[in-house]
């Protein structure tokens, strides 16, 4: 097995250890559920999830709302109890007005004494949504494109997008005032924090109710002055929304390291979690495994990337993977692998990429220069130049961006 080979069967097991379907079904299967169950899922890894809660609860789950990302459908989600709908993501789409009506109707017919299970993942800040009188599509995705493109850590960015909502940081459980919420989190956000994750769907932070202290645009400072306040954290009806998150970062980089190992490949799992501007992390771990031992070393985390005005093709992983191709250059059996676990990168199909000591010669070799395209912000138009691109199509799960370096020798 090669240095290749080696990261993507590591990268494979960290999507399965943290695979929504099982997590979700093992949860379930521990705790005790009431005999009348309607749930909504809601994420990228919400069909898995969905189909978890399905085989767990049979015939006590008697009703379910199911949004997703376009083409991440499964096969068999529409053949169970839930209504399903496929939207827009990394950008909200007139579907996902839709679904966000859909889901207060839905709401709303639910009989008295049902008990509400909620499957959130990450995503879910684009796939559903219910916007402010007097605000339309047109001003949320111009919103949605600049929060995309400013660099902003997604903790700040999804700050402000509670700020353009009606059931977002926390103001859905509002809508639910007195009844009880158990909520499955899969977490892509640092510290799986619950009123981070798709926005805070049923969790309020007392941040969300300032956003006076941001350094915004004034048509976007204007949106967010339209929007009613959020929730106060301590109103009793959050009281009785319980979070549970069953998949995480974490689990991604134990299975990855369980991997590695059991590929008798000495493996480093770093805690800290990749933050900051993409092309630099690139460059930094591009260097740190230049200079390693043979073995393996995981990370795990999300960067970020300013986009120029007329951005090329990619993501933030694709433009952290060339950066690196740069610094592997003629390393021997060396790899490092870069990619969302959720099967996307930014606004493409591809996952991500896995570069190589030979990544920027074949790009060179099709007309390309690595400098040139991480500049543009069109990192994946050279990768896909080199062969380098990964695609695995939707995983079931969404903890984050993981990062996988290989040395053979």
């Amino acid at each position: 097995m090669d240095a290749r080979d080696a990261a993507q069967a590591i990268y494979r097991a960290a999507l399965l250890a943290a695979d929504g379907r099982q997590r979700t079904f093992e949860w379930l299967h521990r705790h005790a559920m009431e005999p009348q169950v309607w749930a909504v899922a809601v994420g990228k890894a919400a069909p898995a999830m969905a189909e978890g809660a399905s085989e767990a609860l049979g015939s006590r789950l008697s009703r379910g709302l199911l949004v997703t990302k376009h083409g991440h459908l499964r096969p068999n989600s529409a053949d169970g109890p839930f209504e399903c709908y496929q939207t827009g993501h990394p950008v909200p789409d007139a579907v996902s007005l839709g679904a966000g009506r859909r889901l207060l109707e839905f709401i709303a017919e639910a009989p008295p004494g049902v008990h509400w299970l909620f499957l959130v993942s990450g995503g879910a800040s684009s796939l559903v949504e219910v916007l402010p009188e007097g605000q339309i599509l047109h001003d949320l995705q111009r919103a949605q494109h600049w929060l995309l493109g400013s660099g902003l850590a997604i903790t700040e960015i999804n700050r402000i997008r509670k700020g353009l909502s009606l059931i977002k940081g926390g103001r859905l459980a509002m809508r639910l005032a007195g009844q009880d919420l158990t909520v499955l989190m899969i977490s892509d956000v640092p510290g799986d924090d619950p009123t981070v994750v798709g926005s805070g769907l049923l969790a309020a932070a007392p941040a969300d109710r300032d956003l006076s202290g941001l350094a915004l645009p004034g048509w976007l400072r204007a949106q967010l002055d339209g929007a009613p306040p959020a929730p106060d954290p301590d109103h009793p009806a959050l009281a009785r929304v319980h979070h549970h998150v069953i998949a995480s970062l974490e689990d991604a980089r134990r299975g990855a390291v369980r991997k590695a190992r059991e590929l008798g490949l000495d493996a480093v799992c770093h805690r800290s979690r990749l933050a900051g501007d993409a092309t630099a992390v690139g460059h930094r771990l591009g260097a740190l495994t230049r200079e390693a031992s043979a073995g393996v070393q995981v990370w795990g985390g999300e960067t970020t990337v300013i986009l120029p005005p007329d951005p090329g093709r990619g993501g933030r992983c694709q433009q952290l993977a060339l950066a690196a191709a740069l610094e592997l250059q003629g390393i021997p059996d060396s790899c490092l692998l870069a990619a969302g676990t959720d099967g996307t990168d930014g606004p493409t199909e591809d996952a991500g990429a896995i570069v190589d000591g030979g990544t920027v010669a074949r790009g060179l070799r099709s007309g390309f220069t690595a400098e040139f395209c991480l500049t543009r912000a069109d990192a994946g138009t050279f990768l896909e130049a080199s062969g380098d691109l990964l695609q695995t199509g939707p995983t079931g799960t969404n903890v984050n961006d993981l990062v996988v370096t290989v040395k053979m020798q």
